[in-house]
C-alpha cells in the first residue's frame, strides 16, 4: 500500500484529476440513466443496486473533499496574513498598495467589459418553474450589500473563522499581524509562521485526494442535472466564457503589459497552467492560496509580500464573480426586452464590482447577488429568482471557470509588480518566467 501511494503522489496531479472527472462523468451518467429510466438500466435489479452503491461512494468523496477544503481554508488565511504582517517590512508597503490597487482595477473593468459584451451579444433565458430555491437568501439591494459587508468585516472573529467568513478572517488578521508586530518577541512570531506552514501542508495533503473528490462533485453534479446542461443554456455558457476568455487573455495581458512594460503572455500562460488549472477544480480560492505561493515562490518573489497580497486577493479580487452578476442579470434583461443607457450601465458595474467582495467564501455566492443587480432594472423578485435557478444549474462549470479566474489573477497581478520590480534592477525577465520573447515585444 506505501508503495502505491507514494506511486500515487508522484502521478502528475493534472493527470489524477483528469482520470477522476473521467470517472466521475462516466458513473454520474449511468446512474442518471438509470434513475430517469433510460436505457433499460433500472431494469436490471443487480446494475441498480451497484449504482446505488457507487453514487453513496462518490457522494461521500464529493462532500468530503469540499469540507476539508471549507474547513482548513479560513485558519489558513488567518495564520498566513497574521505571520506575514507580524515580519513585514515598510519597504514592501507600497508593492502591496500596487496590488490592491490591480485587483481593484481589474474586478471592475472585469465588470463594464461584461456588460459591453452582453449588450453586443444578448442572450435570452427560458426560466425553470420546478426549481426550489427557497433555502437561499439573496439581498434586496445595494443597501443591504454594504451592511452585510461591514456587518461581516467586524464579526466576531472566533465566528468569522467558523463560518468561512474571509472579510471578517481577513479584517481581524491584519489587526491583530500590525498590532503584534512590535509587541510580540520574535520566537512567537516564528511559532505563527510555523503554523502557517502546518496549514499549508494540510491543505496540500486535501489536494492530493483532489482526484477522488473532483471525482464525486461532477458525478453528483450530472446525476442531479443530467448532460441537459450543455444544450439547454449552451448559448449562456458560450458568452460567459467567451468573456471569461477575453479578460483573462485580452484585458488582463493588457493590465500586465502596462506594468512590466514586457510581453505578458509567457507569465499568463505560466499562471494558467501551474495556478488556474488546480483552481478550477479546487473550486475555491482560498484552497489555492497554498499552490499561488508556491506559483510565486518559483518565481523567487517577496515571500513577506505575496504572503499578504494572495491570501487577500483570494476574498477582494474578484473579476470572475462580478461578470457572473452581470452575465446573469442582462439575460435576464434581454429576455424581459429591457434596455439600458450608458450611466445605468456604469452604475451596474460599480455595484456588481462592489458586490463581488462580498461573496467570498460563500458557495454560489455571487448567483445569489443576482435579484439585487436585476432590481435595478425594476424586475420583480419571482423573475429574479428563476435566473438563480438558472446559475445553479450551470453552476457545474460556472462556480469552476469563475474560481479560475479569480484565483489566477491573483498570482498574475502579484507577480507583475514585483517581476516590474526585479526588471527594474536588471534581471532578464525571460529566465524569470521561461521561454523566449520576441525583442519588438520588448520595452522600456
Amino acid at each position: 500500500m506505501k508503495k502505491l501511494f507514494i506511486k500515487y503522489r508522484n502521478t502528475n496531479l493534472i493527470l489524477r484529476i483528469v482520470i477522476g472527472l473521467i470517472i466521475g462523468s462516466i458513473v454520474g451518467v449511468l446512474c442518471n440513466l438509470a434513475v430517469n429510466h433510460q436505457g433499460g438500466l433500472h431494469e436490471n435489479e443487480i446494475v441498480v443496486n451497484c449504482l446505488g452503491a457507487l453514487a453513496v461512494t462518490f457522494q461521500v468523496f464529493g462532500n468530503l473533499f469540499i469540507g476539508g477544503l471549507r474547513a482548513i481554508a479560513p485558519i489558513l488565511v488567518f495564520f498566513l496574513i497574521t505571520a506575514s504582517l507580524m515580519g513585514a517590512k515598510k519597504a514592501g508597503s507600497k508593492t502591496v498598495q500596487k496590488t490592491m490597487g490591480l485587483y481593484a482595477l481589474g474586478t471592475f473593468s472585469a465588470a463594464f467589459i461584461a456588460v459591453v459584451i452582453n449588450v453586443f451579444f444578448p442572450v435570452t433565458l427560458v426560466l425553470p418553474s420546478d426549481v426550489d430555491i427557497s433555502q437561499y437568501s439573496a439581498p434586496e439591494g445595494m443597501g443591504d450589500i454594504v451592511v452585510n459587508i461591514f456587518t461581516s468585516i467586524v464579526a466576531n472573529p472566533i465566528d468569522a473563522i467558523a463560518n468561512a467568513n474571509f472579510l471578517g478572517v481577513i479584517f481581524w488578521s491584519i489587526l491583530f499581524g500590525i498590532i503584534a508586530r512590535p509587541i510580540l518577541p520574535e520566537r512567537i512570531k516564528e511559532g505563527f509562521k510555523k503554523i502557517a506552514e502546518v496549514l499549508t501542508g494540510i491543505v496540500k495533503i486535501i489536494i492530493d485526494f483532489a482526484p477522488f473528490g473532483i471525482a464525486g462533485l461532477v458525478f453528483t453534479a450530472i446525476l442531479d442535472n443530467g448532460i441537459g446542461i450543455f444544450t439547454d443554456y449552451g448559448l449562456l455558457l458560450c458568452v460567459y466564457l467567451s468573456i471569461l476568455l477575453f479578460i483573462a487573455f485580452g484585458f488582463n495581458a493588457l493590465i500586465v503589459g502596462f506594468v512590466m512594460r514586457r510581453n505578458p503572455y509567457p507569465l499568463i500562460f505560466r499562471t494558467i497552467k501551474d495556478v488556474a488549472i488546480t483552481a478550477f477544480f479546487m473550486r475555491s480560492s482560498a484552497a489555492n492560496i497554498p499552490v499561488n505561493m508556491k506559483f510565486c515562490d518559483e518565481l523567487h518573489l517577496d515571500e513577506k509580500t505575496y504572503s499578504i497580497t494572495i491570501p487577500i486577493g483570494s476574498t477582494i479580487n474578484m473579476e470572475g464573480a462580478s461578470i457572473t452578476i452581470i452575465t446573469l442579470t442582462l439575460a435576464c434583461c434581454h429576455t424581459l426586452g429591457i434596455n439600458m443607457d450608458f450611466g445605468t450601465a456604469l452604475l451596474l458595474s460599480l455595484i456588481a464590482a462592489i458586490s463581488a467582495v462580498g461573496t467570498s467564501g460563500v458557495s454560489g455566492g455571487s448567483i445569489l447577488l443576482v435579484p439585487m443587480a436585476c432590481s435595478l432594472f425594476g424586475i420583480g423578485g419571482d423573475i429574479a429568482a428563476g435566473v438563480v435557478a438558472v446559475g445553479f444549474i450551470i453552476g457545474v462549470i460556472q462556480d469552476s471557470v469563475e474560481t479560475a479566474l479569480n484565483s489566477s489573477t491573483d498570482g498574475l497581478f502579484t507577480a507583475a509588480v514585483q517581476l516590474r520590480e526585479q526588471i527594474v534592477s536588471g534581471k532578464p525577465y525571460h529566465k524569470i518566467v521561461g521561454g523566449t520573447l520576441d525583442d519588438k515585444s520588448k520595452t522600456k
